[in-house]
Formats: C-alpha cells, structure tokens, sequence
C-alpha cells in the first residue's frame, strides 16, 4: 500500500509505511518532513503531521493520529487506535498500549511503560490506557498503570509506579507513587523543539 507523504519524506528502504492489517484499510499520511528509519513499521489508517522521526524499529500501529514535531525512539511501541499531540519526544524504548491519549509538549522517558488491561488474562476488562495531559514529563523505568490520568504539568520521576491519577502540577515520586509538591525547579512546562 502506498502512504501518502508530505514533502521532503526520508524513509528507509528497510521500513514499511503502510502496513496492511485489513483489506479496507487507509493509507497511511505522513506529514511534512518525515523521518522513519531502518526497521520501523508503520501501519495503515495511521495519520502523522509534520516533522516525524522515528528510530530504528519502531512500531506504530493503526488508529493512531500524531500531531507535529514528534520522536519516537528506537525499538518504541506504539500499539494503535492512541493519540499522540504535538511537540512530544518518546524516548528509546517506549510502551503505548492501545486506547491512550498524550497531549502535547509531552516528554516519556527510555524504557517507560503505559499499560491498558487492569487484569491481564484474569478478567475481561475494558482496555483503557492512560491519559498524559500536556507538559507532562515521565521518566525512564517509570509505569503507568490502566485508566490512570497524568495532570497537566506533571512529573512523574525515574521507576515511579503511577497506580492512581496524578493532579495538575504535581511530582509522583516512589513505588507506588506518592505525591509530592512540583519542586520550584520542575515548574512551568516543558518547550520541546
């Protein structure tokens, strides 16, 4: 399937842009600018703005729309029907499940891992990922649990485990995460470029 791609796209002859998971599926549309390097997959009735770089081994399934200026680090998943703002940088690593929401100028550490089933196996539940509200930061090692919301201009620090949501403006630190007042030097957002 051929993608529909903005200008001056770079893909890597070793990646696939429009892979097809079903016979009536959309071509995938890149923005302006693309990026997808070397073993990254993106599927079909993906949509992406302008300004897209992955790295190497990617995965992006369906359903996804991502806005502009966006990083998704080597061997990330992103495991479709999500939504990803503008101005977000997904370091090396990354786990989006399905039926997440980020917003923008949103930052996730190497190796963070968002989860959407509550009882893996055990349960039948409704697959709900977690919400990132813009400016948040997450950093490496950390996890999200199902459901949770992470409030705008948040800090979740390194291999804190997120277990309920986190309001607006607020440091979550620990396993399970405590929450702490935003020390003066995390305040006021993040500009990622």
């Amino acid at each position: 399937m051929d993608p529909r791609l903005g200008d001056d796209c770079t893909i890597s002859p070793d990646a696939t842009v429009g892979h097809r998971h079903r016979e009536d599926a959309d071509p995938p549309v890149l923005g302006d600018r693309a990026t997808v390097r070397a073993g990254s997959i993106v599927y079909a009735d993906v949509v992406v703005g302008d300004d897209f770089t992955t790295g190497h081994d990617v995965l992006v399934r369906e359903d996804t729309t991502v806005g502009d200026d966006v990083v998704v680090g080597t061997n990330t998943v992103i495991d479709g029907t999500s939504t990803i703002g503008s101005h977000v940088s997904l370091q090396t690593g990354v786990y989006v499940p399905t039926n997440t929401t980020i917003g923008d100028e949103v930052f996730v550490g190497p190796r963070a891992v968002l989860t959407n089933d509550p009882y893996p196996i055990r349960e039948d539940a409704e697959l709900d990922g977690p919400t990132l509200e813009d400016h948040v930061s997450v950093g490496a090692n950390a996890t999200l649990l199902p459901g949770v919301t992470v409030g705008e201009g948040s800090f979740v620090a390194a291999g804190a485990i997120v277990t309920e949501d986190v309001p607006p403006e607020t440091l979550a630190v620990g396993a399970p995460a405590e929450h702490r007042p935003l020390p003066e030097v995390l305040d006021g957002g993040n500009e990622i470029a």
